[in-house]
């Protein structure tokens, strides 16, 4: 049953239900546990928009083990979305907000819940790391440059400095009251019963909880040498630092995987001056990405550094010297490439591990969510590379294993869960690449890419330093990527790939140089806006 009013000019709202009754008064949320008598109060943030009504709204009293809950039936309701298993207060194990996983969404999902007022003594990350939140693309790039060309280090990449943001240290997350559970991994759900068991034992309740547990590094088996001494994976700190301990030592480095981390590494590995050599199975680097003439050019300027690339070749296995350390890569013909240091960079999978039972999506991988990266199951969130969300530009489900979805997915999570946000994500698919950037590096290289590479492709440039490449499908724009653009340059791309604009392609193609061509694009962007503004 629901009622409103008002009182000495001040609105009020009130919902009764069978075991509690709940006031809406100056924008705070009171109940009133019929079992025990006790009044709680509630910011109207803590209640609003996490799931529709239809799933009902939890609430647990604070007095009592027992929770209250009101469950939806046919009465109609006239107030916005309740939903949130909201705790006035904890008692030992019980959190209202957990995050589980300590990467880059974990870091900017926390700095949105400071923005809200509601992490102090709120909320609690549970991560496997020694570390707190972290830029995870600093890894395979300024972290491992040589210790003489002024590499990365913590603290100087802790979230949120990615994106111009606060440096989020240890203290920060203290100072805010956030509760941090380092090297302690959960490894078990239990969905009814609202928690988590973490590796060490330790059981938490959550109210909401917010699944951020990213990807793992995909692995040789151990039966090809997988494991070996001196084979290397990079997901964390611990993987880099002892990469780098390697590399130290290194006279022949094998890159394996010709993608975005094999690229960057094989970079890196060119400041140590070592003899580096770069395998993969496809016929061109970043091939996901890349068109032919595109790699040809990318590959070209990594032989320049001394980089040997064997393309379209497979690897039977890794093979060990007396020392049990690894010594070569077999080939797949038989031939054999010397190495005492092997770095495999072949992909990562969704680290959908204890929360399977929440609810995956076998096309894509990961945890199934909505535009609110809400799970199927009330009061759980799954955001960045383990989230398989609507990508709405493109009418199609997608996972994007990237940081700046790390970044964008847990923020809009959080301000859906802590405010009245309805709209959906709406996200436009961003990539970007820096390599040869260590001091005293000839020439560095910084691309970015926006939306689909579908469709034909025009390029345009000498790769002197820039190029771009532009993806035109039924007449219209759909992604454009830009080497060594200017800061202006690179953020037309968003507004180009987003609105798709109708182009001339025989126009850009005639175009005698980057600038000319963006020119074009921004001026085809401009006329499709005056069209579509004339026909409304």
């Amino acid at each position: 049953m629901s009622s409103s009013g008002s009182f000495n000019s001040s609105k009020y709202f009130i919902l009764s239900f069978h075991h509690f009754t709940a006031i809406i008064f100056h924008n705070k949320f009171f109940v009133l546990c019929v079992s025990c008598e006790t009044v709680c109060k509630f910011p109207m943030s803590a209640i609003s928009n996490s799931l529709s009504l239809k799933h009902g709204l939890s609430l647990r009293c604070p007095q009592t083990t027992h929770l209250l809950r009101y469950r939806n039936s046919s009465t109609s309701i006239n107030f916005r979305t309740f939903q949130k298993r909201c705790y006035a207060a904890f008692a030992n194990e019980n959190r209202e907000y957990v995050i589980v996983g300590g990467g880059n969404a974990a870091g900017y999902a926390a700095r949105t819940f400071v923005e809200h007022g509601l992490a102090d003594g709120r909320l609690c990350i549970v991560t496997k790391e020694a570390y707190a939140p972290y830029e995870r693309p600093a890894l395979t790039k300024a972290y491992l440059f040589p210790h003489d060309k002024k590499p990365a280090r913590l603290p100087g990449f802790h979230t949120c400095v990615g994106s111009g943001g606060e440096r989020q240290t240890p203290e920060w997350y203290q100072e805010k009251g956030i509760e941090m559970l380092y090297e302690d991994p959960v490894k078990n759900i239990d969905i009814e019963k609202q928690t988590l068991t973490t590796n060490s034992g330790k059981l938490l309740k959550y109210g909401s909880l917010i699944i951020a547990t990213g990807c793992t590094a995909s692995r040789f088996p151990e039966k090809i040498g997988g494991n070996l001494s001196g084979v290397h994976y990079i997901r964390d700190v611990a993987d880099a630092n002892a990469l780098i301990s390697s590399l130290e030592k290194a006279k022949k480095v094998v890159v394996v995987g010709g993608g975005y981390i094999g690229m960057e590494i094989a970079a890196a590995a060119v400041a140590w001056k070592l003899d580096t050599t770069i395998i993969f199975p496809d016929d061109r680097l970043l091939q996901r990405l890349f068109t032919p003439s595109l790699a040809r050019r990318y590959e070209e300027l990594y032989q320049k550094n001394g980089v040997k690339i064997l393309k379209g070749v497979s690897i039977k296995n890794l093979e060990a010297g007396t020392n049990g350390h690894v010594a070569a890569v077999k080939l797949g013909d038989g031939s054999i490439v010397e190495a005492d240091t092997v770095i495999v960079g072949i992909g990562s999978k969704p680290a959908v591990s204890p929360f399977e039972k929440v609810g995956l999506n076998t096309d894509v991988g990961g945890i199934q969510v909505d535009g609110q990266f809400r799970t199927s199951i009330p009061g759980i969130f799954a955001v960045g590379d383990v989230a398989a969300f609507p990508l709405k530009i493109y009418n199609r489900t997608a996972r994007v294993e990237h940081v700046d979805h790390a970044r964008r997915s847990a923020q809009h999570c959080v301000k859906a869960l802590l405010s009245a946000q309805t709209h959906n994500y709406d996200y436009l698919p961003y990539f970007y690449s820096r390599v040869f950037e260590y001091e005293g590096s000839p020439r560095k290289v910084w691309w970015q890419f926006f939306g689909d590479n579908v469709g034909e492709t025009v390029e345009i440039g000498n790769f002197d330093p820039k190029i771009a490449t532009f993806w035109i499908e039924s007449g219209k724009l759909k992604g454009v990527l830009l080497e060594s653009g200017t800061p202006e340059e690179f953020q037309l791309l968003p507004k180009l790939a987003r609105n798709q604009p109708a182009i001339d392609k025989a126009k850009l193609q005639n175009a005698s140089s980057v600038e000319e061509a963006l020119d074009i694009a921004q001026a085809s962007f401009f006329v499709t806006s005056d069209y579509q503004l004339s026909s409304e």
